[in-house]
Formats: C-alpha cells, structure tokens, sequence
C-alpha cells in the first residue's frame, strides 16, 4: 500500500529537474532584462551627452549679453526634429535663461554641485506621468569672470519603458512556457530512464516458489542497473539453494523417522493382537526404548543444525590440549574398540582457543565413524599437526574407498553412501558429519575428507588466530 506522504522517484526527479531548468531560465532572463534595459540607457545617454555638449559649445560662444539674449533662439533650432528631448539652462543668479516648452526638470537636477558632471542620470515623471531620464552639468559661458551656468538635458524614455514592459511579459512567459515544457518532457525522460526498473519489478514478482531457478536479465538493462540485477539474482540464488535444502531437509526427517515410527507402530498392534508374558513385553519395551532413544538423538541433532543456520554462539571458549581430548574420547571408545579388534593410536600436539564440548562432539564424531567402519584388526590414527596458519586433527582409518562422487555431499544432512546404507552397523543418524562441519563452521575453521583404496582421513582445520599457548 503506497503512503500518501511518500513521493515517486519519477515525481522528485522531474521536480529536480524542473526547477534546475527553471532556475536556469530565471538567470538567463534575468540577464538578458538587464542587458535590454542598460542598452536603451547608453543610448540615451548617448542623446543626451550630445545635446549636453551642442549646448556647453553654445554657452561657450555667449560673449555678451546680446550673445546671450540670442542664446535660447539658438538651442531652440538646434532640438528640431529632436521629439521628446528637453533643455534647460540657469543662470548664476538662478535666473532661467531657456527651457524647452512644457519641460519639468527636478530641483535635484538643477542643484549646483562641483561634481555634478560625475553624477549618474536620474530618472522621474513629469506631472503627465511621462518617464523622463536627465543628466546636467556646469557649463562655463564665455563671459569674462562670469559664474558657470547649470544645463539639464532631459529625453522621453515612454517609448522604452512601454517596450522593456512588453519584452519583460513576453519573456516571463516564455520562461514559464518552457519550464513547464521542460518539466513535462523531464517527466517523459525520466520515466523512459525507469522503465527498466519497471521491467525488473515484473520479472521478480514472476517469480514464485515453483520458479527459483528463474534469473533476471542484465543483458537489455542499462549500466547503472546491472549491480541491482546481479545482487538480486545472487539473492535468488540464495533463495533457491535454501528452499532445496529446506525441502530435501523436509524430505529426509520423513524418510528417517517413517522406518522408526513404523517399526514402532507395527511391533506395537502386534504384540495387542494377544496376550503376553511379562518377558515378552519386557522386551518389545526395551526394543521400543531403543528407537525412541534413537529418534530423541535425531530430533535433539535436528535442533542443533537448526540453530546453527542462525550461527552458533560460543560462549564458553577455553584453551584445550587436542591430544588430550583425543585420549580421553579413547578411553570413551575403548570398549567399543577392542570389541571390533581395532586400535587407537594419536601423535602430534596443539592448544587452540574453543568450547571443549562442541569440539570433543566434533571429533567424537568423526571417531565413531572411524570404527565402525574399519575392518577388523586394523588401526585407527588420530594425529594432529600445525603450520601455514593453521592447525589440523586428522583422523585416518582403514576400509573400502568412498566414492569420488559421493566426498562432496558426505557433509550434508542425512546423507549417506550405499555401502554406508547397508552396512549392519551403520546406528547412526546421519546428521553427525553435518554437526562436525557446523561446529567447525562457528570456529572459524573447516572440516574436509580424502578416501583412497588404502585408508580415510577427515581432517578439522582450525585457524591459528584463535590458538594460544
């Protein structure tokens, strides 16, 4: 169920995506505003510093007073054809010596000041409401010992303020116009850009118990993807050796425990069918104590490999002598031993760091396994070695050779070779090899197996980190 709060890759990537580009479309009108409007002022002040020159030249030439009454007949010519430029010009003494008809200038501009040359253009409304830009400056006259005159120059900017009002709407609304373009065709690259993912959603969710063995595809998928895929199909990959293992797990509890509980059913309505004496009832009791004895060993190894599929932890790890676990589990098996006509024999020592009953069960295993299948009148070795970082416990034994193809799966669960299946003394429950390899396993170390014509050797290999002297 998707949350109402929570927003689609495709949505927070087009969002990205439409604000970058609209943000980048802000700039560039921003700039190109500013660069209209910064052109029509040098233009401006390009008009302006002309006419404000023609009149400084005028001023110039005012040698007497006649001069000067011919002045405003003079600038009045020159501002024909000049629609929208104003002149003014003041006296020392503050007297108006021309203005052009109609013009307002601003007190500001008409203020004396020194640097008033250097000031930038200054822009008002006249009482019409027409934009008006004016520049002015001190002009000197060529009157002897006469004070300068102040000149103001003033041009309708109407034109250019209706055009910048034009180009601002025109270009917002390409601005928006293309960031709503730009998101729609980011929505449509985007969700092109996931249609992989889609894809791979579909394939995985085709995926069922029954198809474990389905893998995605990488081949048609983009780059970026390809990890995802191969990481999924590693996990399917997990999956399906998982579900194997749970079902041939599943299937050999009900082929082992069938023979037991059907021997135990069967001797059971026989021994009802009539009466019995106390002797023969002692002894289908003691036979059936037998097999449940057998099947709580097969439930209680059970519970252990369970749990080590989670990992086994060792919480009582001490520093144990392998040769002395080794002759303690020989006087364990002594009798069993001498029975067969078999010895034991163990060389070599090595302190390693571990739990001394998960250790002595791994190796008592792999004894008992070693007697029993040993002929009669040969020798059971046990010698334990140490270098190139580790340190090894074999145990070798005589016998008929496993078969190549069987060493690989003699680890797993319940398995078994044929010769093993009806050996007449094979009791086991087929899960103690399994137990070896996941004690070995929450030890850090390893247990293997090598068979030939002349003998059978499981090793345990444990890595040196963990020993200590």
């Amino acid at each position: 169920m998707k949350s109402a709060g929570r927003k689609s890759i495709i949505f927070r990537l087009t969002l990205l995506f439409a604000s970058a580009s609209t943000a980048v479309l802000l700039v560039l009108g921003l700039l190109i505003g500013n660069s209209v409007e910064h052109h029509f002022e040098v233009q401006d002040m390009e008009v302006l510093t002309g006419k404000l020159e023609l009149t400084r030249h005028a001023l110039e030439k005012v040698h007497s007073q006649s001069d000067l009454d011919a002045l405003p007949q003079q600038l009045d010519d020159s501002l024909v054809g000049h629609h929208g430029l104003a002149v003014i010009v003041v006296a020392p003494s503050g007297q108006t010596l021309f203005v052009t008809s109609g013009a307002e200038f601003p007190q500001v501009l008409l203020a004396r000041s020194p640097d008033m040359t250097n000031s930038g253009p200054i822009i008002w409304k006249s009482t019409d409401h027409i934009p008006l830009r004016g520049i002015s400056a001190m002009v000197k006259t060529g009157i002897e010992g006469a004070k300068p005159a102040v000149v103001a120059v003033a041009t309708d900017i109407s034109k250019h303020e209706h055009f910048m009002s034009w180009f601002r709407f025109t270009l917002w609304s390409v601005v928006i116009l293309a960031a709503l373009m730009t998101g729609f065709l980011g929505w449509v690259a985007v969700r092109r850009g996931l249609a992989p993912l889609h894809a791979i959603k579909l394939e995985a969710a085709a995926i069922t118990a029954d198809r474990l063995h389905s893998r995605l595809a990488t081949e048609s998928i983009p780059i970026e993807l390809v990890d995802l895929a191969e990481t999924l199909n590693q996990m399917l990959a997990r999956l399906e050796d998982s579900f194997r293992r749970l079902s041939d797990f599943s299937s050999d509890i009900a082929h082992e425990l069938r023979t037991p509980v059907s021997n135990l059913l069967t001797q059971t309505q026989v021994m009802l069918l009539r009466v019995r004496t106390i002797d023969e009832y002692q002894d289908v009791l003691a036979s059936n104590a037998e097999e449940l004895e057998r099947m709580a060993k097969m439930i209680a190894d059970m519970l252990f490999l369970a749990k080590t599929e989670h990992g086994i932890e060792l919480p009582h790890r001490e520093t144990v002598s392998l040769r002395d676990e080794v002759l303690d589990l020989f006087d364990f098996y002594e009798a069993l031993a001498e029975e067969k006509l078999i010895r034991l024999n163990t060389d070599g020592d090595a302190h390693i760091v571990c739990d001394r009953l998960m250790i002595r069960r791994a190796i008592s295993n792999l004894l008992s396994n070693a007697i029993r299948y040993s002929p009669p009148h040969a020798r059971v070795q046990v010698s334990v070695s140490q270098g190139n970082g580790q340190v090894q416990l074999c145990v070798h034994n005589a016998g008929p050779a496993i078969p190549a193809a069987d060493l690989p799966r003699l680890f797993d669960r319940f398995y078994r070779t044929e010769k093993s299946r009806s050996h007449p003394d094979s009791e086991g429950t087929g899960l103690g090899l399994s137990i070896t390899r996941a004690i070995m396993e929450a030890h850090g170390g390893s247990a293997s197996v090598a068979s030939n014509d002349q003998a059978t050797t499981f090793c345990l290999s444990f890595p040196t980190r963990d020993a200590s002297s």
